[in-house]
């Protein structure tokens, strides 16, 4: 059910135990997905890594079939309740988790069976049928079709695994508007903040009904997504990683029921978990498919138009539509040796890309630079969006790239041996504007650019997000 809690796995770890490897289920899908999308986002220059995309989904069975196409006759009539796109970024500084609610009306494979057949030409069907009709390569494909994002594993994880990992935590803090008394899935909760355990968490993420004022499934979601943020929490509050016990005991809980691809074995978990090290709570986010009235059924919905921004921004390994520019760093104090740049601006010619999102940002660089007796040779508009400005250089010129690098505060350095001789400024999301280097050239000042007079983005698509450490009784 709320498989979301891979959150979970990449945010405390995983330790290479030869039982929980062995806990594992694995499928080959390989020759079940047919045409995929291109996954072309390059490594981040800094941490020389890829964004995974790995989706992540919830059953009630764990006998997921082990034919060709990852089907199975006991998967007949069932359907996953829970679908999330889970998105590490290349920089390993954020991740955020994309719930597709059940109800969506999309297009999908005429034939699960059959993966020549293609989404693009396909049938619109329920969200949550494609599981039941094709197991776990059916929605990879659905999802890969309506989206164009590679994904790059899956995991699928049970019921009873969800409520065996919230035991081994001991429990966890729900919160809750009014009392709920529901005689269907028997869960019981005085309103406000409570603690619960497996079973009952299990009912906490799973009731529609008998449950305040909104018992749609978008505000399961958004129970789920809350419960995903108090769990993360009490995670890291208790220090599970300093203790081996209860960290083995949820570990083992989750592998027991869980199924993925072949190449996520545990080593390449730990692998991803080690990556994320220095992630923390707040840099997890949880975001809902953007959604409108599917007008031939009321009860059902579709995805709006501010999808196609959410799903483009994961594409391209950017930030989430609408996202505030991170915080300019600060520079630190006076260091007791400042150190001298050794090379003058117009010795140095450096090449410009656009890389925030926000219209004119290069040009404007680009004059402030010149300005100063920078040599521009180009300046552009690049397709996969960044965080902050990097400055690549060849080895030879790192005492150039220092002397850019000075003009943007917080900039970091990238050796790049592709750049030649120029050096090459790639300036992103929350890039600061031009400052004054100490050993410019001539003495026109620089242009006043206050934050009021700042380019406006080009996107005006706004994605609400809930961060996991969000207070667990807000909405």
């Amino acid at each position: 059910m709320l498989a979301g809690v891979l959150s979970l796995l990449l945010v405390v770890g995983v330790l290479s135990y030869l039982k929980l490897n062995g806990n594992i289920t694995r499928l080959d899908l390989t020759k079940a997905l047919g045409k995929r999308p291109a996954n072309s986002v390059s490594a981040d220059k800094v941490t020389n890594l890829r964004p995974l995309n790995i989706l992540v989904m919830g059953s009630d069975t764990r006998d997921l079939g082990t034919n060709e196409f990852g089907q199975a006759k006991t998967l007949a009539g069932q359907r996953s309740d829970t679908t999330l796109l889970v998105h590490l970024s290349g920089d390993r500084k954020s991740a955020v988790a994309v719930s597709i609610p059940r109800d969506s009306m999309t297009k999908a494979p005429r034939d699960c069976k059959n993966p020549n057949s293609k989404v693009a030409d396909g049938p619109v069907r329920q969200w949550n049928a494609n599981f039941s009709l094709g197991g776990p390569a059916c929605l990879i494909r659905t999802v890969e079709g309506n989206t164009g994002i590679f994904i790059d594993h899956f995991m699928v994880l049970n019921f009873l695994g969800f409520q065996s990992m919230v035991d081994a935590l001991g429990s966890v803090e729900v919160c809750v508007p009014t009392a709920v008394n529901d005689s269907k899935s028997k869960l019981k909760l005085p309103a406000g903040r409570s603690r619960v355990t497996g079973s009952q968490a299990l009912a906490f993420v799973r009731v529609r009904h008998n449950i305040g004022n909104d018992a749609s499934d978008l505000g399961r979601i958004n129970r789920q997504q809350a419960f995903l943020s108090a769990m993360v929490q009490e995670a890291t509050s208790k220090g599970l990683l300093l203790r081996p016990d209860k960290l083995f005991r949820f570990l083992d809980a989750a592998t027991k029921s869980l199924t993925t691809d072949n190449q996520l074995n545990l080593n390449a978990m730990r692998e991803v978990a080690q990556s994320v090290v220095g992630l923390k709570t707040s840099q997890v986010k949880f975001v809902t498919v953007p959604i409108e009235d599917y007008p031939p059924d009321k009860n059902r919905v579709q995805w709006s138009s501010s999808a196609d921004a959410l799903w483009k921004s994961i594409r391209a390994d950017a930030p989430l539509p609408g996202s505030k520019p991170a915080p300019t760093p600060k520079p630190a104090g006076t260091a007791t040796v400042v150190p001298v740049l050794t090379i003058k601006p117009d010795k140095i010619t450096v090449r410009i890309s656009n890389a925030s999102g926000v219209t004119g940002r290069a040009r404007q660089a680009a004059e402030d630079l010149r300005i100063q007796g920078f040599r521009i040779i180009a300046a552009t508009t690049g397709t996969d969006l960044r965080n902050g400005v990097t400055v690549g250089y060849a080895s030879p010129n790192f005492q150039e790239a220092r002397t850019v690098a000075a003009a943007f505060p917080g900039a970091i350095l990238v050796k790049d041996e592709t750049a030649g001789n120029d050096i090459q400024v790639t300036l992103g999301t929350g890039s600061p504007y031009v400052v004054q280097v100490p050993n410019r050239v001539g003495t026109t000042p620089l242009p006043t650019r206050p934050a009021t007079d700042a380019p406006t983005p080009s996107s005006t698509v706004t994605i609400k997000a809930r961060s996991a450490d969000s207070n667990i009784c807000s909405p």
